[in-house]
């Protein structure tokens, strides 16, 4: 036993027990389990939204792209103030109609919305289906956090088995409360790590941030920049997009906003944010500060790149501060994962397919999914061999198919019809499983279009279809609709 494995244990047991306390003193019906009451403040709302989108992707994606990929990683810090800028008008229009019709799910929105309850079980499905590979990927994040950082003590598996228990057992206990209180301890310490390690990585081994980059260029050049071909500026501006048109569209994020007690708290918010997103940037440093120190990583080995930098420089105290830090980034976006996921299976799926059940079998059934959504999870993650980003990039692919009907159901007259709005998510979802499971990409599909157009980001082009198809078959539906009151007339 170490001292970095005592640190890591130490924090994980203290936020197990401060998950569970969270509970104290509250009647946990659904609506207090999932939102919270729709009581939080601007702070605690803040810290729960930051805990959802600075995970274990921010910690070792981010950082394993900047080692492996160079100039790409860069999207990573655009696409998120793009869409702090939406949330300043997006996210105060939600959290209004959900209060006012006391919605716990981003499927109660949709099902409102468009009075069908059909169309609330396929942004359901969409986004479990979704939601898994982002919870594979906070998994898979802890496994290689904490075997790295104990020194191989614990094994990737073992420490994906606890990760997944110890979120479980809190979830079910406590809610969105303990993911809250959580979130607490985890930004400060996240804050505190990245920021570090981002300044005293390049300082230390290249004496600053120019000559750190000035090494980089001369032993790789053009490694900073955007590549001709592949993930060029094409691949860059549309990436951008698709993951800022988004970013909201998390199940789990998008059911965060309903917690907050006033829509001031979002403008608030969308002000405050895009500093955060700062956060990430010293995270990609650290990346390029491992380039020529730890060389040699590829494939998914890249995201070891933080780790690795860490393990060669730091006593194993500190190291289990990093490795501490690391496990807080899996443990507060996974239970807001594992909460949502298990809303959607209980109130839009099973409660559809069984109104007669009642809110508290409905109340049950989103606890006991719970456990069954984590075992899914960690089999998935034991399997798998992706990189953290791309398992990023291919749940954005299929929760930003939910935007244009999202978006074009505020409007009090709505243009789009419920069956425009499931016909365009289906064939917008349907694209994207297709050239993710046949490994597709643009280029290889179309080869004769130009290089700007096939270096496009995949999930975009699916954007574009859905976007289309919804409008022309709420045009039909429409047109069918005055016909047959015109023949009625």
């Amino acid at each position: 036993m170490n001292a970095a494995f005592i640190m890591m244990a130490a924090v994980l047991l203290f936020c197990v027990y401060l998950g569970i306390r969270a509970r104290k003193g509250k009647n946990m019906d659904l609506e207090q389990w999932t939102v919270g009451g729709r009581g939080f403040s601007t702070l605690f709302v803040f810290l729960l939204m930051a805990g959802e989108i600075y995970t274990t992707f921010t910690f070792l994606g981010g950082s394993g792209w900047a080692y492996g990929k160079g100039g790409p990683a860069f999207y990573i810090i655009a696409y998120g103030c793009l869409a702090y800028i939406l949330s300043y008008w997006l996210l105060p229009a939600i959290w209004a109609y959900a209060k006012k019709h006391k919605l716990m799910s981003q499927s109660d929105f949709f099902i409102s919305k468009y009075k069908s309850p059909l169309l609330g079980i396929l942004v359901s499905l969409v986004g479990i289906c979704a939601l898994i590979p982002y919870l594979v990927l906070q998994l898979k994040g802890l496994g290689l956090i904490v075997s790295a950082t104990s020194y191989g003590l614990i094994s990737p598996s073992a420490a994906i088995w606890i990760g997944a228990a110890s979120i479980t057992i809190y979830v079910m206990i406590s809610g969105i409360h303990g993911s809250a209180w959580i979130s607490v301890v985890k930004d400060i310490m996240i804050l505190g790590v990245v920021l570090y390690l981002g300044i005293y990585m390049p300082i230390h081994y290249y004496g600053g941030f120019s000559e750190m980059f000035r090494e980089i260029e001369a032993a790789k050049p053009g490694f900073l920049t955007l590549p001709e071909t592949g993930q060029s500026v094409s691949w860059f501006s549309s990436t951008v997009l698709l993951t800022a048109l988004g970013f909201y569209m998390w199940p789990h994020t998008f059911a965060a906003s309903y917690s907050a007690e006033h829509p001031r708290v979002f403008r608030k918010n969308a002000i405050m944010m895009p500093l955060y997103q700062l956060v990430l940037l010293f995270v990609i440093f650290v990346g390029f500060a491992a380039i020529l120190q730890v060389p040699g990583l590829k494939g998914a080995d890249t995201d070891l790149a933080l780790l690795k930098l860490s393990l060669q420089t730091f006593d194993p105290w500190f190291v289990g501060i990093i490795g501490a830090a690391g496990i807080l980034t899996a443990l507060v976006p996974g239970s807001m994962i594992l909460m949502a996921s298990s809303t959607l299976f209980a109130k839009n799926v099973y409660k559809t397919i069984a109104p007669e059940a009642s809110d508290k079998t409905v109340s049950q059934l989103a606890k006991y999914a719970v456990p069954v959504i984590a075992l899914i999870s960690v089999y998935f993650t034991l399997k798998g061999g992706n990189t953290i980003v791309t398992l990023l990039l291919m749940g954005y692919s299929l929760v930003t198919q939910l935007f244009p009907a999202l978006v074009f159901s505020l409007p009090k007259q709505r243009v789009v019809t419920s069956q425009g709005a499931f016909a365009g998510i289906l064939a917008g979802v349907g694209t994207v499983a297709f050239i993710t499971l046949t490994e597709s990409t643009i280029g290889t599909l179309f080869p004769s279009l130009p290089q700007t157009v096939k270096d496009m980001n995949t999930g975009i082009i699916a954007l574009v279809l859905n976007t289309a198809i919804m409008f022309a078959v709420s045009a039909a539906v429409r047109k069918k609709q005055i016909n047959a009151a015109e023949r009625a007339a």
